[in-house]
């Protein structure tokens, strides 16, 4: 059992991070790809284990969001996390470069 669930779109974010390295166009070899998805997924559960221990080690995002999420950046993902929920409840991955609406927009649109 983990210490960290996902809200329904969170879950969707990781798959459709998963395909989306998987699926990168610009490496020949698949395998490379299938390891280099995994790689990433298994970065973000890790940090998410910790943030379980530790859930108050992300930051706020007032830009963001006036809800009591805080936010990690693993690699170039973001992820939104309520910390105060038990089990930690996950409420969003999403690429670090977004433009900071769209994000906000995310957020607004998973309660």
């Amino acid at each position: 059992m983990t210490g960290y669930n996902f809200h329904p779109e969170a879950a969707a974010d990781l798959e459709d991070i998963w395909e989306f390295i998987d699926n990168d166009s610009f490496s020949d070899c698949e395998n490379v790809n299938f390891d280099a998805a995994d790689r990433v997924i298994g970065e973000i559960l890790t940090v998410l284990d910790r943030l379980a221990a530790f859930p108050n080690r992300g930051h706020k995002r007032p830009d963001l969001t006036a809800r009591p999420l805080r936010f990690v950046l693993v690699g170039e993902r973001l992820i939104a996390y309520a910390p105060d929920e038990k089990p930690l409840w996950v409420v969003a991955i999403m690429h670090g470069r977004r433009n900071p609406r769209v994000m906000a927009a995310i957020l607004r649109a998973r309660k």
